[in-house]
């Protein structure tokens, strides 16, 4: 009865996604800890290059990144700039079978609407707290989130021993949901395509589609900063960067199947002063 439990998370996989860099030992000292409890455990890295207290960011990228692991993965996310303070430290159970360990600060915003919510519990640090670690305040990630991720996923503990049932409701940070209003698509810029400064949006293809554009159409473009306009332009509807010409604009479906905007060979954002975050908004429909 008890493998049986267990099964749904021993895959022995933990993926760690913090702010933390690699220029010290913080990463290290999570993944210590983790092999401490299992050496047969298998770690990997989601990216530690969050901006520092960014939770927005954090939110995303675990959108981006958590379907494509196998169900049974636990997933440990720390961006957390409440640390020691109230805010709950939970594991979700997403409706796909993942685990997601954090603060319950806004991170899991956008992995609960699209995976869904199965359950969620508050982690009982009386149980799955790291031994003689009480009187360190000021990293919970190592000292509760890596360890208790890393008993969940070696099979130590089962699901329901993380600790109670809380709600299935979490803390999200308000932002512009992807919707059709008339002939306009609106979205937010979730994130950049960092390395080369292309401005993804949350606006699905399927959305998109909904205006039935064609390559080649012309595509009007909005984008807004607190619902100050900080861009306006027209780009085509291309499938390719090579499509125009070097340093020309274009409007296309990144990998993620979702609406994206980029300079061929140059870096939209840094060109027309564009971010990403919860306060960046876009509109976009054709001419």
């Amino acid at each position: 009865m008890l493998t049986a439990k267990l099964s749904i998370a021993q895959n022995k996989i933990v993926v760690f996604q913090t702010d933390f860099g690699l220029k010290d030992g913080a990463v290290s000292e999570m993944k210590g800890v983790a092999m401490g409890v299992s050496p047969d455990l298998k770690l990997f890295d989601l990216t530690h290059e969050i901006p520092a207290y960014n939770i927005w960011e954090a939110a995303y990228r675990l959108e981006q990144s958590v379907r494509y692991w196998p169900a049974g993965t636990v997933i440990v996310s720390v961006v957390d700039p409440g640390v020691g303070t109230s805010r709950k430290s939970v594991v979700l159970k997403t409706k796909s079978g993942h685990f997601i360990v954090t603060p319950d600060n806004g991170t899991l915003t956008l992995v609960a609407q699209s995976l869904g919510i199965d359950e969620i519990r508050e982690i009982d640090e009386n149980v799955n707290r790291r031994q003689d670690s009480k009187k360190s305040f000021t990293f919970h990630g190592r000292d509760v989130y890596g360890y208790t991720a890393a008993r969940l996923a070696a099979g130590v503990i089962t699901y329901e021993q993380v600790g109670p049932l809380v709600p299935k409701q979490v803390v999200s940070i308000p932002f512009q949901q992807a919707v059709l209003d008339g002939s306009t698509v609106k979205g937010d810029i979730p994130v950049l395509d960092v390395q080369y400064g292309n401005v993804w949006t949350n606006i699905p293809d399927t959305l998109f589609n909904r205006l039935n554009p064609h390559v080649g159409d012309i595509v009007h473009v909005s984008i807004y900063h607190k619902h100050q306009l900080v861009y306006k332009g027209e780009m085509p509807y291309c499938q390719t960067f090579g499509t125009v010409a070097e340093g020309k604009p274009l409007a296309y479906i990144n990998s993620l199947l979702q609406l994206s905007f980029a300079l061929n060979m140059g870096d939209f954002a840094k060109e027309y002063h564009v971010s990403s975050g919860n306060d960046w908004s876009v509109e976009a429909s054709l001419k």
